[in-house]
């Protein structure tokens, strides 16, 4: 499963696309679709990343891969892991409040994307300071 990079935008500007239609659709009033419904696109998207970083992450454990070489790709790999699960957990919890299902206080929902934005923001201090060191 290998997708060259302009296949990946178009992908990426697709979903994205679909979802902007859905999400003011639904901020007019024009659908009365359940909101959970209205973020399809985005699970969707998440799903097809998901299965891409597992592929990958799996032809690690093929027979003959050194692990000396790429730990730093691991980490890596494993951080874009966590990083959809943090905004997968956002997401849901998100659609949860809006729809009334629970009583969370918004402070709370937030936590994931809070969680995910300062592990951005070290992910990006990392690369520009590795970058300078070498």
């Amino acid at each position: 499963m290998r997708m060259s990079l302009a296949q990946r935008v178009l992908l990426t500007w697709v979903f994205t696309l679909v979802f902007l239609i859905m999400l003011v659709l639904k901020l007019d009033e024009k659908v009365g679709w359940n909101w959970f419904l209205i973020f399809l696109p985005v699970w969707i998207f998440d799903a097809i990343l998901l299965l891409m970083l597992a592929v990958k992450m799996a032809g690690r454990c093929k027979p003959g891969y050194d692990p000396r070489h790429g730990s730093q790709n691991l980490k890596k790999k494993a951080w874009y892991l966590v990083a959809m699960l943090l905004k997968l957990a956002f997401c849901l919890t998100l659609c949860a409040r809006v729809e009334h299902l629970t009583d969370i206080k918004l402070v709370y929902v937030c936590i994931p994307l809070w969680a995910l934005l300062v592990g951005a923001m070290v992910e990006l201090g990392c690369n520009i300071f590795q970058d300078r060191r070498d």
